[in-house]
């Protein structure tokens, strides 16, 4: 039978939502490491946004979005309470910030050069005031987003922190931020998201390594 294949790229932390989603799941996939500079013609042939992740089903149906390959993966059986933690109100408030706000302040953080008059300065209060103390504030209240359990929404915004963290990480460690940073410490350090970024061979598809 057929498996899913997902075009991926290692550090895109759309894609690391999408592959740690699947392994939650227990899905059998197969992966293409995506090369941004040479992007396979058979991805943009099905995908025209030429950005990653994209799934293609086994029936033929092309997912586009990360959330959506998420929500594919965690309605199944195996994850259903995984998913469902994640559709109260708050959590998908959550997300909706994560991948508006903040991924506007984190792009003009991280990249400053990309974008005209963009103050690195600036953009990381900012982040810092509109999205990642009041993250921290609602982590003191409990461990995870989900309750004393993660659920698809600390999954699907963990990428996104990791990368702010990573700018300056001296600054970031110093930050009185100690519920999110114990939350990021214990994403990091998980099984889940180091089996997740195992490399994988560039432009070429392989089954991606079953997890647990």
């Amino acid at each position: 039978m057929p498996k899913p294949l997902l075009y991926t790229y290692r550090r895109c932390p759309y894609a690391m939502r999408a592959r740690m989603a699947l392994l939650v799941a227990g899905i059998d996939f197969d992966a293409h490491e995506v090369s941004l500079r040479d992007k396979p013609p058979e991805m943009l042939a099905r995908s025209p946004k030429g950005s990653v992740p994209v799934m293609l089903l086994p029936g033929g149906q092309v997912l586009e979005q990360s959330w959506d390959i998420m929500r594919w993966a965690l309605e199944q059986q195996a994850a259903k309470s995984f998913w469902a933690a994640a559709q109260a109100a708050e959590n998908l408030d959550w997300l909706a910030r994560n991948d508006g706000v903040f991924k506007h302040h984190l792009d003009r953080y991280k990249y400053p050069e990309r974008y005209e008059e963009a103050s690195r300065e600036k953009h990381r209060e900012q982040a810092l005031a509109s999205f990642l103390r009041p993250l921290n504030s609602r982590l003191e209240q409990c461990s995870f987003l989900g309750g004393s359990e993660p659920c698809a929404t600390d999954m699907a915004l963990f990428p996104f922190v990791r990368q702010f963290a990573a700018v300056e990480a001296a600054w970031f460690e110093c930050e009185e931020l100690s519920a999110l940073q114990a939350w990021l410490a214990g994403w990091l350090a998980s099984p889940l998201f180091l089996h997740c970024m195992q490399k994988l061979p560039s432009q070429t598809t392989v089954p991606f390594p079953s997890f647990g």
